[in-house]
């Protein structure tokens, strides 16, 4: 069966029903890990169902000796960018260990007493979305501690298409670190067996990887994210337009923290009387603590109402907003002038740092992408090495 979301314009087809998750065929993992010690590297996104993975590996009988949690928390709680603590599972006991306070990767202390990690976190494919550089950390780590390393597989949501440039290693930083497009098109398995392949790790180092596939699954097939995978990536809208609107985290615009709806949205108070729709971020705890233009009235683009079968069919980020809000914009020499605290610039977020000037010289769409063409053809060549789907 295939699930229709009936929220948005123009039948987006999901199709949940036929794909089967790694985390789900147990048949194919609990006896790898029947009388050994493990680790999980897990947030709110790791469920079999309604149940997480972690609750499902205890009442199985299999000895959970921690938790690794990513950006946002094990539980998924914390805004972007905010640090971490450690803490101890209310119902298990477990305790959890955060990479993202005062590490970022398992240290040598803390895999002493583990035999195999099992990492099982929903991505959503972009290049900025960090989760993959928290994948390739505990790679390392596991490779220079000799343990293994057992990847859940989960569907991207976003495996239909391949666009962007490629990061030009200069640009490297905590939301860009590796030469790929901003949607690269793999499964977080699919990922790791790139890191692996192209030295990633470092060092010459190979992590001893083994993976569970994603049943009756290929990358043409959407997949509806039964949990959201962090806290301002709410709705199947943001999910389908955030490779597109979070490059507008690097401009001076606010493009939807500190509402109900970030990444469907994208507006200024500069804008007023040039476009009708508004609406007033606000300060939102767990989600955005200080939002661009907090209690002020933002003007803009609603994205909420596009055509979705149309977004998803172009197989394409979207340009045209980010020219036409620049065209648009009364102070042009204040548009790509935000440096974001967590983030950086623009510079970092489309990975170039030609972007900006494309679109200050009135460069269309199809003349952007034409430079990025040859690179996304020599990565597509690459990429065929790692795939496990269609």
């Amino acid at each position: 069966m295939v699930i229709i979301c009936s929220n948005l314009t123009g039948q987006v087809k999901y199709s949940n029903d036929i794909i089967k998750i790694g985390a789900e065929r147990t048949d194919q993992y609990i006896p790898k890990l029947e009388g050994k010690r493990v680790a999980l590297i897990a947030n709110q996104t790791s469920v079999i169902g309604e149940t997480h993975l972690l609750d499902s590996l205890v009442r199985r009988g299999i000895n959970i000796v921690k938790v690794f949690g990513p950006e946002h928390g094990f539980r998924g709680n914390a805004s972007n960018g905010t640090a971490v603590g450690d803490e101890v599972d209310a119902n298990t006991g477990v305790k959890i260990v955060s990479l993202y306070g005062n590490k970022r990767k398992p240290t040598k202390d803390d895999l002493a007493d583990v035999d195999v990690l099992v990492y099982d976190i929903q991505d959503v494919g972009c290049r900025f979305y960090t989760n993959i550089n928290v994948l390739r950390d505990v790679m390392q780590s596991a490779a220079e501690n000799g343990k293994e390393m057992l990847i859940l597989d989960r569907p991207n949501p976003n495996a239909y298409f391949i666009d962007g440039p490629i990061l030009d290693m200069k640009n490297k930083s905590g939301i860009g670190q590796f030469p790929i497009p901003i949607v690269h098109g793999l499964t977080i398995a699919e990922f790791a067996q790139m890191a692996n392949g192209e030295g990633w790790l470092g060092k010459g180092l190979k992590c001893n990887l083994s993976v569970v596939r994603n049943g009756n699954y290929k990358h043409s097939m959407l997949y509806k994210l039964p949990v959201r995978p962090s806290p301002n990536l709410n709705t199947p809208e943001s999910i389908l337009l955030y490779p597109t609107t979070c490059l507008f985290e690097g401009v001076s615009l606010n493009h939807g923290r500190g509402t109900d709806f970030p990444f469907t949205v994208v507006g200024g108070p500069m804008y007023k009387g040039i476009y009708e729709f508004y609406y007033t971020p606000i300060s939102m705890p767990g989600r955005a603590e200080d939002p661009l233009y907090q209690d002020q009235v933002c003007y803009g683009l609603d994205l909420r109402n596009i055509n979705f079968e149309e977004l998803v069919k172009s197989k394409k980020i979207n340009l045209q907003w980010m020219i036409e809000l620049y065209a648009k914009h009364p102070n042009k020499d204040q548009f790509f002038e935000r440096f974001h605290r967590q983030i950086g610039n623009i510079d970092y977020l489309a990975g170039v740092s030609e972007f900006k000037d494309q679109i200050r010289s009135g460069m269309s769409e199809e003349e952007i992408r034409k430079t990025w063409q040859p690179g996304i053809d020599k990565y597509k060549k690459m990429r065929k090495k790692y795939l496990l789907y269609k």
